[in-house]
């Protein structure tokens, strides 16, 4: 199962609007650790399917997603619950610590 690519254009019916915490990964193509971070949100996205969405924002190709969500650096992966930005983590980590900082939405 792969993540699903939002866009500008999709973001609020694909985040801001659901009823279930939503993890978005922002990334790149030519970034290296979002490469390596992308096998271990896709486990999780697996995992907790019943529990949260997982979907990824090329910043490349939306940049005014990164920005108003002031993202810096990448990979930044950060949980939307009802619509607002719950929690933040940044730079590639290991899942322990991705899943440490989303179990109170778990």
């Amino acid at each position: 199962m792969s993540m699903r690519s939002v866009t500008t254009a999709t973001f609020a019916a694909e985040v801001l609007e659901q009823d279930r915490p939503v993890l978005v990964d922002f990334w790149a193509p030519w970034c290296g650790p979002c490469k390596a971070l992308a096998p271990v949100l896709t486990e999780i996205a697996e995992e907790h399917r019943h529990e949260l969405a997982v979907v990824k924002v090329d910043i490349d190709d939306n940049p005014e997603i990164a920005v108003g969500y002031d993202v810096m650096s990448i990979p930044t992966v950060i949980l939307f619950v009802d619509g607002k930005p719950a929690a933040t983590i940044t730079g590639a980590q290991p899942k322990a610590k991705i899943l440490d900082s989303l179990t109170p939405w778990l």
